[in-house]
């Protein structure tokens, strides 16, 4: 069963909205105030799929709970319950990510089938990239295949064929899904780039598509960046069990294709074009916790990054020389 916490200073609606979701196939777990629903998940990590909170409580109030528990996983499905429902209320929590409403008195149907549908919704963010949901909510438009000049990035884990090789399954993708994925794909995510796919352990992430900026090559190559630093930290903090992970990573910057492409069975936003090459081929040049970018992309962001030009051997499939940088940090 998924895990489930219901969050109200009533226990009167604790105990209704147990009986309920309990019926629904939740394993429900109940907390008086906000402190103690954040204790629960704090403690009971990836089992937390959903968390109902009261608006209206006693200490931290439900907004507050709920922002605290997306920090601790953003992978939980975070409602809010109210019986004083106001546009302002809803505003301030669709501001920091708030996956639904709840309004209280509520009929027992329309509540199971309100969680499910946050909950959908919730799993499809995990699917589709949130720039992209957002765009194709807004109706479409610069979603339509089009050029555009974006900042293509890359990461990969060095020697990752033989680690796999040597790991059990579960290890392998405990490894894969919360010390590498997860906090890369945050910052891909916190530096407004979107995610656009993961290959293997390749990481694949887009500035400029759907929505262009005038500083999309400085957010990439800051935020890959921020990844070497991330993943610094995590090999820093391993345990004795843990594989370090040794990172790559690529960036190109330049005009390519943008929208969706696929059958009428797969669909998915992407980009295509030499840039998307040029950017994977120099992410396997990369040497471990090393950087390189390509001229355009250091044209754009030579007043911010401090980087150096190295000698690389000619990429197979590109039939001009190309100047390559290696990125030493901010200046």
């Amino acid at each position: 069963m998924s895990g489930l916490v219901v969050v109200d200073d009533e226990e009167g609606v604790r105990r209704s909205l147990r009986k309920v979701l309990e019926g629904d196939g939740y394993n429900v777990l109940l907390a008086e105030n906000g402190e103690q629903a954040i204790d629960i998940v704090g403690n009971n990590g990836r089992a937390i799929e959903t968390v109902i909170s009261d608006y209206r409580m006693p200490g931290i109030d439900g907004l507050e709970t709920l922002t605290a528990i997306g920090r601790i996983n953003p992978e939980i499905t975070r409602i809010m319950l109210t019986g004083y429902a106001t546009m302002e209320s809803a505003i301030e929590a669709v501001n920091e990510g708030i996956d639904g409403f709840l309004t209280k008195p509520f009929e027992n149907n329309e509540l199971k089938a309100k969680v499910r549908e946050y909950n959908l919704k919730k799993r499809l963010k995990q699917f589709v990239s949130e720039q992209i949901l957002k765009e194709l909510q807004r109706g479409g438009n610069s979603i339509q295949p089009r050029r555009q000049i974006v900042s293509v990035v890359f990461s990969d884990i060095r020697g990752f064929t033989a680690m796999a090789e040597t790991m059990d399954p579960e290890a392998l993708a405990n490894m894969l899904n919360y010390r590498y994925f997860t906090p890369l794909d945050n910052v891909i995510h916190e530096f407004d780039g979107t995610l656009d796919k993961h290959i293997g352990d390749n990481i694949m992430g887009v500035f400029g598509a759907p929505v262009a900026y005038d500083n999309d090559a400085e957010r990439a190559v800051l935020s890959a960046l921020r990844m070497r630093d991330a993943m610094r930290g995590i090999n820093g903090t391993a345990g004795a069990a843990d594989r370090q992970i040794l990172v790559g990573i690529g960036i190109c910057t330049g005009e390519v294709m943008a929208g969706i492409f696929g059958s009428l069975r797969k669909k998915e936003y992407t980009v295509l074009g030499s840039v998307v090459n040029i950017a994977s081929r120099l992410e396997r040049l990369a040497q471990a916790d090393q950087i390189l970018i390509c001229e355009e992309t250091y044209r754009r962001v030579r007043d911010r990054i401090k980087a150096e030009k190295i000698a690389v051997p000619a990429i197979k499939g590109i039939d001009r020389p190309l100047n390559v940088y290696s990125v030493l940090g901010e200046l």
